[in-house]
């Protein structure tokens, strides 16, 4: 496993939030670029990019970013936010995105993900962001009804081999990690995903560690770097050892 530093970007700046919500934020960096440039220094292997402006507005908004982000960090960088048409894809990967995250239109516009399975392949990830076991979208803004594992069901059907899990409740909380949903997830997945929400420590990540599920290939970490609980090497230390 692999641990990848969030960069999030709102209003140009990186932030956290705080279970999603807009309103609760902290900044932390007012250059998001300083983040990234950080984290690689620290060892990063790559970097986990969402663009919060676009992930509101349907569209990139934060592009520019995104670039100088990819131009700078020389690991690979994963993007999400916003990109709900194969231009903005495109967009996306001009701008230096190694892997393109899909959330809201994997799941309402067909096309485009048969689209962009075809132009991409394996360097798509579709993000499964949850509330209950159950579907958020349009920037966590949106509740569903629909269960994660049939959405897996769906899109792996459909070639995405793919995802990232996000457990909303625990985001930005530092309450520790979803066990029981990676377990859900990890049972479903027919392909890779990696984890992010609630991380707060080293026990945390020796804890993901040791779940030993073969499929679950990283995990995201905002706010416990960001509050210096612990470094990057040391992070990614602590998911190499499986006791």
């Amino acid at each position: 496993m692999i641990l990848l530093p969030a960069i999030d970007i709102l209003d140009g700046k990186a932030v956290r939030l705080a279970q999603g919500a807009y309103e609760a934020q902290t900044v932390y960096d007012a250059d998001p670029v300083d983040a990234a440039r950080r984290w690689v220094d620290m060892g990063a292997r790559a970097l986990h990019v969402v663009d919060l402006d676009g992930a509101r507005a349907g569209e990139p908004v934060n592009l520019d970013q995104v670039r100088r982000i990819a131009e700078s960090a020389g690991v690979p960088v994963q993007v999400g936010g916003g990109l709900r048409s194969l231009e903005a894809v495109e967009q996306a990967i001009a701008a230096g995105a190694q892997r393109i995250v899909l959330g809201t239109a994997a799941y309402h516009d067909i096309d485009l993900l048969d689209d962009v399975v075809a132009r991409i392949g394996g360097r798509l990830v579709v993000s499964l962001d949850a509330r209950d076991g159950r579907l958020a979208t349009a920037g966590w803004l949106r509740q569903t009804d629909l269960p994660v594992e049939s959405a897996i069901q769906r899109l792996q059907a459909r070639g995405v081999h793919r995802f990232v899990y996000s457990s909303i409740e625990r985001d930005g909380m530092l309450a520790g990690p979803d066990l029981e949903g990676i377990h859900d997830v990890a049972g479903a997945v027919r392909g890779s995903f990696v984890y992010s929400g609630g991380v707060a420590s080293l026990d945390d990540l020796g804890t993901l560690a040791r779940l030993r599920h073969v499929n679950l290939t990283g995990v995201i970490v905002g706010k416990a770097l960001y509050e210096g609980r612990f470094t990057v090497s040391e992070g990614q230390a602590a998911l190499e050892d499986r006791g």
